[in-house]
């Protein structure tokens, strides 16, 4: 059976009508995928009824399943798909201000996932669960396309540097108790080219995201100021796509190539999200992200 395609926005991104994702494979329907998503960073797919063992099989096509908590997990204790969610173990809704919530809010900074690890993310792939009435969408901005319109002037003071990543340092824009915890300070800090080069087709992206803190050759003020004028800049309306959320949405995007966000919702409303991350590997150019000593 054919697929077809249709734009999520003029600069990026593509629903992909007529493909089951459980029936994906290697050999069957995943090598147009991955093409899919070279060319156009971010892709939708409604209507899917994925299990988490559906789900970590589509993942594992893309590469290595991230696992934050690989040394906190017991012996014998098996990796589960991380939730996005507001709901506790007891069945009720997180309070606005818990440091649970909090967690959820620096997920409404800009940021690309992982750029925090030794190894960071190449793709994050959602499903929708339980969605709310209002609110709740998820937004990307490719800063592919952002790069690609940005003026010379503001490229030149970015290009061929590096920028450091920090986990704790999103979150302490939230909450400086939220900033402190352990899972937030696990990884020595990072440094990643600013720019990474799709090595199937050449186009280039700016790599950033909340967790940025320092850019090779300014001082703190000076990084902070640039790193909000890329950003401001990327995350212009032409650049960007809002998804409000439906039960059985897939929505995954290239982490080389896109920042994302959270929006607000009545958060006594219940909102969960399955969400799998993939490690990078060499063949997506991790290589040339990693600066020179």
């Amino acid at each position: 059976m054919t697929f077809r395609t249709t734009p999520l926005t003029d600069s990026f991104g593509v629903e992909v009508i007529g493909v089951d994702l459980a029936e994906v494979s290697a050999g069957h329907r995943f090598p147009e995928i991955r093409a899919l998503f070279e060319d156009h960073s971010a892709l939708l797919f409604r209507g899917q009824d994925l299990s988490d063992a559906q789900h970590m099989a589509l993942a594992q096509r893309f590469g290595p399943i991230e696992d934050r908590k690989a040394d906190e997990r017991k012996p014998g204790e098996a990796f589960e798909v991380p939730r996005v969610s507001n709901v506790q173990a007891d069945g009720s809704t997180s309070a606005e201000m818990d440091l649970h919530t909090l967690n959820l809010k620096a997920n409404f900074l800009w940021h690309s996932d992982s750029t925090f690890l030794p190894v960071p993310a190449l793709v994050n792939i959602l499903i929708g669960r339980v969605v709310t009435t209002t609110g709740g969408a998820t937004e990307l901005a490719s800063t592919r396309a952002a790069w690609a319109a940005m003026p010379e002037t503001l490229k030149a003071r970015i290009r061929g540097r590096g920028i450091w990543h920090r986990y704790s340092h999103s979150r302490a824009k939230i909450s400086p108790e939220l900033a402190q915890l352990p899972m937030f300070n696990k990884w020595p800090d990072t440094c990643w080219n600013a720019l990474w080069t799709n090595p199937v087709n050449g186009r280039e992206a700016l790599y950033i995201a909340s967790h940025a803190f320092r850019v090779d050759g300014y001082d703190a003020a000076e990084s902070e100021a640039l790193l909000a004028e890329l950003t401001e800049f990327c995350t212009q309306p032409e650049f960007v796509y809002s998804h409000r959320w439906q039960v059985g949405d897939v929505l995954l995007w290239d982490q080389r190539a896109a920042m994302h966000r959270g929006t607000p919702w009545p958060y006594e409303e219940p909102r969960t999200l399955s969400s799998l991350c993939c490690s990078v590997t060499e063949a997506d150019g991790l290589d040339a992200m990693r600066m020179p000593a």
